[in-house]
Formats: C-alpha cells, sequence, structure tokens
C-alpha cells in the first residue's frame, strides 16, 4: 500500500462519518479515527525479513580492538561514580530547549548542583548531584527515557 492510496483511505473515511476504521494486511495495519474535527492515523507496517540478515555480517577487526578498549575503561570507571536517576521518567539535559545544558563533559559540579532534569507525569523534576567532582561522561541521550536507578553521568570524585 502506497501513501497515496493511505491518503484516499484517509478522505474517504472523513467523508464516510465513520467514528474508525480498521485495515490489516499481510504487512500493513492501519487504524483511522475521526471525531471531533481532526483525523488520527496510526499506520503500523512490518519490517521486512531480509533486513535481519543483511545486519548480521560484522567485521571482525574492529570487534577485535573493542575489549581492549572495555577493559582498559573498567580500570578508569572503578574510580568513577555513577549518578542515577532517582525516578522514572523522560531526561534533559536543559532547562528549556532554549537555555545551555545544566553540565557538559569536563564541567566541575558539587554537592546540591542540579545536573538534568526529569520529567515525569508532567512534573519536571530537577535532579541534583550527591556527589562533588567532574562529568567525565554522559550516559543518556537528551529527551531519552529513563528509568529508575538508571546511570545518568560518570563522575571523577578525584
Amino acid at each position: 500500500m502506497d501513501i497515496k492510496e493511505i491518503q484516499n483511505l484517509i478522505k474517504f473515511v472523513a467523508k464516510s462519518g465513520a467514528s474508525e476504521v480498521k485495515l490489516e494486511m499481510e504487512d500493513v495495519k492501519i487504524t483511522i479515527r475521526t471525531g471531533s474535527g481532526k483525523t488520527e492515523t496510526t499506520i503500523v507496517q512490518a519490517q521486512p525479513m531480509q533486513a535481519a540478515p543483511q545486519a548480521a555480517p560484522v567485521p571482525t577487526a574492529p570487534v577485535a580492538s573493542e575489549p581492549i578498549a572495555t577493559k582498559s575503561n573498567e580500570v578508569d570507571n572503578s574510580k568513577l561514580v555513577e549518578v542515577k536517576s532517582p525516578i522514572i521518567g523522560t531526561f534533559y539535559r536543559k532547562p528549556a530547549p532554549d537555555k545551555p545544558s545544566f553540565v557538559e563533559v569536563g564541567s566541575t559540579i558539587k554537592t546540591g548542583d542540579t545536573v538534568c532534569v526529569i520529567e515525569a507525569m508532567k512534573l519536571f523534576n530537577e535532579i541534583e548531584s550527591e556527589v562533588s567532582g567532574k562529568i567525565v561522561k554522559v550516559l543518556v541521550d537528551d529527551s531519552s527515557p529513563v528509568e529508575f536507578d538508571q546511570p545518568l553521568f560518570l563522575v571523577d570524585p578525584s
């Protein structure tokens, strides 16, 4: 099913006055809901089975170098402290989209400094550091969901 057919289907459902239409085919599921002056469309398309075998081959040279890098990181990480998420929600590095990040890699922080914001149930919770030190690594991408007790930052307390 191509885009033109989907657009025609949406127009047809909107004109028909139906409140909801579900269409399921072998590789596509479409749900169209109308009402309150707007139309909502959900399209779920199955991925082709061929995609998995193509992604499987991995070059052997980089794999050989990764364990060496991991071992050196393990030694360095032994003295680092993790700043963890106290709640489930969405992680934000900035107080607002047009503002600078609370902390960057290399920033020096003190106990009680705000390092990020986590949105939970439409409330923005400022997360404060429980350790003083230097930010070594940011472990979570901006606007990503985080779990309880998930590491957010690595801090060098020395």
